[in-house]
């Protein structure tokens, strides 16, 4: 069990790792050790997540899913196997925690009075001062 929250919990069933070669520096360990992780988690076929959490894991997902709906975390930061085990599947755990967070609506804000009436002065001090530069204009031909 992948333990995300006191109420949401990860079944191991519902996740898939696959074991590759990573690439980087590494010598010979990295042609000859498959430590990098591939952890796949099909988010349309989860049961243990809500379907309000699923739809926001989606979103927050990007191009880390594929058209199947799976999502597809790759850790190869470490040299060992479990090191990058460990950090795919907390990866993948703050992805779902991020998701838990309903974010807050926009509630639109009218301009305040004092701001209206600064931003009209201002129109009429812009104003008078081109208001100024027209009689110039006759006056230099």
């Amino acid at each position: 069990m992948l333990a995300i929250s006191p109420t949401i919990q990860i079944a191991e069933s519902e996740l898939a790792e696959q074991f590759v070669r990573a690439s980087g520096p590494g010598g010979q360990n990295v042609n000859k050790v498959s430590t990098a992780v591939q952890l796949r988690f099909n988010v349309y076929a989860a049961a243990s997540l809500p379907w309000d959490v699923r739809a926001r894991l989606i979103k927050i997902a990007g191009n880390r899913m594929n058209a199947a709906g799976e999502l597809m975390i790759v850790a190869q930061r470490f040299r060992t196997q479990a090191q990058n085990r460990a950090d795919a599947r907390e990866r993948l755990a703050a992805l779902v925690r991020e998701a838990l967070t309903v974010p807050k609506t926009r509630r639109k804000t009218k301009p305040t009075a004092s701001s209206k009436r600064r931003r009209l002065e201002t129109k009429h001090r812009r104003s008078e001062t081109k208001q100024g530069r027209r009689g110039k204009l006759s006056a230099d031909e």
